[in-house]
């Protein structure tokens, strides 16, 4: 009867474990990603197990080969093709995430209109806050390029405060930074902000997010199904609702 007993449990276990689908993601598109998961479980039977990270790491984690089913990960990502470890011919191009502008509820907005007025806001502003591009997050890194190509860089470096992504909003909310730096995507999540709008696509350029199936997923046919539901017309609606560009929308983000 143990014996059995044992035999169910395992024939069980293993069923769940089959039906479990594994996602690694950068943390930029969790809002949107957590949003659709329930919708795809419901049609599908199958549970979903999210992991988020910033970009850089995330594409590392994919490229030394850690155990995911279906990585979602930033342009460009060579080492990722390179190492073996997601099938190329699933690539699905999914929402794009742009760096936007952030101040404390009810300050004034700056003018983030063109690259000569980001420049001035930078430069007059009393503190900035974005995520510290040493831990790897794509906004952070966008930010850094920016201020390299507007040439100010060392002008507005000690007004910088670099810090872990999701305390950008945090932080901007309590007034403790006049201007907060992200992703938009993540800047709606936070009470007490104003979001003021994108950085121009000329100085802070969108970064798109690409989901593969892995070449060693448990269900190849489970995580194709995933993939599918993450780029369907159902997914364009969350993407823009969290202020990301889907990739098969032509409508807008309303910022």
């Amino acid at each position: 009867m143990r014996r059995l007993l044992g035999l169910f449990l395992g024939a069980s276990l293993s069923l769940i474990a089959q039906t479990e689908i594994t996602l690694i993601a950068p943390v930029g598109i969790k809002g949107a990603v957590d949003e659709l998961i329930p919708g795809f479980e419901n049609k599908t039977g199958y549970k979903v197990k999210p992991t988020y990270g910033t970009g850089l790491v995330t594409k590392k984690q994919v490229a030394d080969g850690e155990p995911f089913d279906v990585p979602i990960v930033q342009v460009p990502y060579e080492e990722v093709v390179k190492s073996g470890h997601v099938v190329v011919s699933s690539a699905t191009p999914l929402a794009s995430a742009r760096v936007g502008v952030a101040v404390k509820l009810g300050a004034p907005k700056p003018d983030i209109s063109s690259a000569d007025a980001v420049k001035r806001m930078l430069l007059s502003a009393n503190s900035v806050v974005y995520p510290n591009p040493a831990r790897g997050p794509a906004a952070g890194i966008t930010f850094d390029q920016m201020l390299i190509k507007l040439g100010i860089a060392e002008q507005v470096k000690p007004k910088l405060k670099p810090v872990v992504g999701a305390d950008v909003m945090k932080i901007t909310a309590r007034g403790e930074s006049e201007i907060g730096i992200t992703f938009l995507s993540e800047l709606g999540s936070e009470p007490g902000i104003d979001i003021v709008g994108p950085l121009p696509e000329d100085i802070a350029p969108p970064t798109r997010l690409v989901g593969f199936v892995s070449a060693n997923a448990k269900d190849a046919k489970g995580a194709k199904a995933l993939l599918d539901y993450l780029s369907s017309a159902e997914a364009a609606v969350v993407y823009l609702h969290h202020r990301m560009q889907p990739y098969n929308s032509t409508a807008k983000v309303a910022y």
